[in-house]
């Protein structure tokens, strides 16, 4: 199993800065998330053949390695243009995943909940183009569902990760979505949705949230009334509602040897003490598993 951290609130620091500082935390693996010279949300990777050889000679430099790699693209759009260009991203952000030497890609679903068919279509014009290329080039590929894409529920994104029948596409649960992912059920059952992903459960993102759906509807109170907006955080853990005890306790009876990777946002005046008390806290917790 890999421990990795997120360095999203690092995102500030130079490329050799954020890899030093990581391990200095005791990470060993990181898992790239977007960052404006490297990867930025929703647009053309930045990263040339200099930067990607800067980013490799600091995680040699600190003995780092790449656990995984985050883009985030609008593959899933409705909008064919917006499709089609988010699949050109998508390719070159394979071949710098490639050049990092790095086996496994993370993402999300994308598209829009209001028009989930359309947005599923999109998706699997996508996956046609982009499976083959995964494939080729030996990437793996994590997928999670996440609020406002056109999949936010943990049973129908498990059945759409397998529906694709490739066995190098997984799902990735995402705690601090826990209850989005639950549905319209007040009640998070944590440990049936991982028994559900099953053997498909290769990736973990750790960070707490409150449940939003708690006192009748009412913890979290946004206007105007019947706006569709979503809310969760990324906190540290035991600073939210997410049941720990059951989520690792459930990680540890699928004995879990996937990819836990921290990724706590909400603190970046504290970043350093929030991704040093999460690795041990996730050591800990899963010592052995």
């Amino acid at each position: 199993m890999k421990i990795a951290l997120d360095p999203y609130m690092f995102r500030a620091l130079p490329i050799d800065e954020m890899v030093r500082t990581v391990a200095e935390l005791g990470y060993e693996h990181i898992e790239l998330s977007p960052r404006a010279d490297f990867m930025p949300f929703f647009l053309h990777p930045r990263a040339d053949d200099a930067r990607v050889a800067e980013l490799k000679e600091s995680l040699r430099r600190y003995g780092v390695r790449l656990s995984s790699v985050l883009p985030l693209y609008k593959w899933s759009s409705p909008d064919e243009t917006e499709r089609q260009t988010a699949v050109r991203y998508w390719k070159r952000m394979i071949e710098i995943t490639v050049d990092l030497e790095c086996p496994l890609m993370n993402s999300e679903f994308n598209g829009r909940p209001e028009r989930a068919a359309e947005s599923e279509s999109a998706f699997w014009r996508s996956l046609e183009e982009l499976l083959p290329v995964f494939e080729r080039e030996g990437i793996a590929l994590n997928l999670e569902a996440h609020p406002d894409d056109f999949c936010e529920e943990n049973t129908p994104a498990v059945d759409l990760v397998r529906a694709i029948n490739k066995p190098w596409v997984n799902y990735l649960y995402c705690a601090p979505h826990t209850f989005h992912l639950s549905g319209s059920d007040p009640t998070a059952d944590i440990a049936a949705m991982m028994r559900y992903a099953g053997d498909k459960l290769q990736h973990v993102h750790v960070a707490d949230s409150f449940n939003h759906k708690g006192s009748s509807g009412l913890r979290y109170i946004l206007n105007p009334p019947g706006t569709p907006a979503r809310i969760h955080q990324h906190l540290d853990i035991g600073q939210g509602e997410v049941d720990w005890d059951t989520f690792f306790g459930t990680l540890r009876e699928l004995g879990f040897d996937g990819v836990a990777t921290a990724c706590v946002f909400a603190w970046e005046e504290r970043a350093r003490e929030s991704s040093a008390f999460m690795l041990d806290r996730i050591r800990k917790e899963l010592a052995g598993s």
